[in-house]
């Protein structure tokens, strides 16, 4: 990192920074393990000696453990992409106020969630729902392997409560979608016509102080072979929205060829299920008993509120040991 004319591509250096730092993260974990293990043989040493060092060999296990626990599940991220940042979008399903305000409590369960794991997070696009909740919300990942956790969570959620909606209490089923991208690098080729484009901009909605709505600096990009439309209303400059919603569509772009690749496999496979986006992966239950359960793995809790609150680990884990259970097969 220090030769020189390093710095002078500040976005691939920053890369480069960031594997440099996980690749350090992985040799500092298996120190640990070795120092832990070297500690646990003194302290038995010492016990078989007469000392009565039982509640420091208790505490030493117990880090063991975890620490042998968080290096296993680091080694069913193995994905390709796994150890890249993450792009989260989610959008509310049919069912105008309800779903909206699910998928705001969705956006809500995922920030927690970062913030537990000790990411950071930066809000690309936010649009307000009419009454309550959001219409859309899309937002960067920043931390180890953000996308190989996240990407557990992509599909519907579907939420089942007494509506604090109705006026008459009755229970409503509401869904939203969760999308979850790589934030994939300059090298990987993903062409782009600009003939294939239609680029509309307008003034921020969304939180962002004093300079929102003063300008049309917010870009919207449809990319007209597929659909696929892009937001960005984070930044003041229009220039850098147009370079963030190019990034959020080159990485959808790049989703939708693993996806067709995907479909084409498992069909010679002969695979029944459903993997695209479509399918439906957790149900959360408030009423009339409390439960979220994950559909693809069986795994249940519950404690909704810990849940929603961003505890979602148990499910991610779950999802990876299934798919490296998968990959096995």
């Amino acid at each position: 990192m220090s030769a020189p004319g390093f710095w002078d591509d500040p976005e691939k250096a920053q890369d480069v920074g960031r594997k440099r730092s996980r690749a350090e993260k992985r040799l500092q974990a298996g120190a640990s393990l070795d120092s832990r293990s070297e500690e646990l043989d003194v302290l038995l040493e010492l016990q078989r000696e007469g000392e009565n060092v039982e509640a420091d060999i208790e505490t030493i296990v117990g880090q063991l453990e975890q620490e042998i626990t968080e290096v296993e599940l680091r080694m069913k991220l193995s994905g390709e992409h796994d150890d890249r940042d993450a792009i989260v979008a989610i959008h509310p399903g049919a069912g105008g106020t309800e779903s909206q305000d699910w998928a705001e409590m969705l956006l809500r369960m995922y920030l927690r969630y970062c913030e537990r794991k000790g990411w950071s997070t930066e809000m690309v696009d936010y649009q307000n729902g009419e009454e309550a909740g959001i219409k859309s919300a899309t937002f960067m990942v920043r931390g180890d392997f953000a996308y190989g956790y996240l990407k557990a969570e992509r599909g519907v959620h579907r939420l089942v409560r007494i509506s604090p909606f109705d006026a008459a209490k009755r229970r409503h089923t509401s869904f939203a979608s969760v999308y979850v991208y790589p934030d994939i690098e300059e090298d990987i080729e993903i062409e782009i016509d600009d003939k294939e484009l239609r680029v509309d901009t307008y003034r921020s909605s969304g939180a962002g102080g004093q300079h929102v709505n003063v300008t049309d600096s917010a870009i919207r990009i449809t990319h007209l072979p597929t659909g696929i439309v892009v937001t960005c209303q984070n930044e003041r400059s229009q220039h850098k929205n147009r370079a963030t919603a190019m990034k959020l569509l080159k990485a959808r772009l790049y989703q939708v060829e693993i996806d067709k690749r995907k479909e084409t496999q498992t069909r010679i496979e002969g695979e029944k299920k459903e993997i695209g986006f479509g399918s439906q992966i957790r149900s959360y239950v408030l009423q009339p008993y409390q439960m979220v359960k994950d559909l693809r793995t069986g795994y249940e809790v519950g404690d909704v509120s810990r849940i929603l609150d961003g505890d979602l680990d148990g499910f991610v884990e779950a999802y990876l040991a299934q798919q490296a259970k998968t990959t096995a097969e």
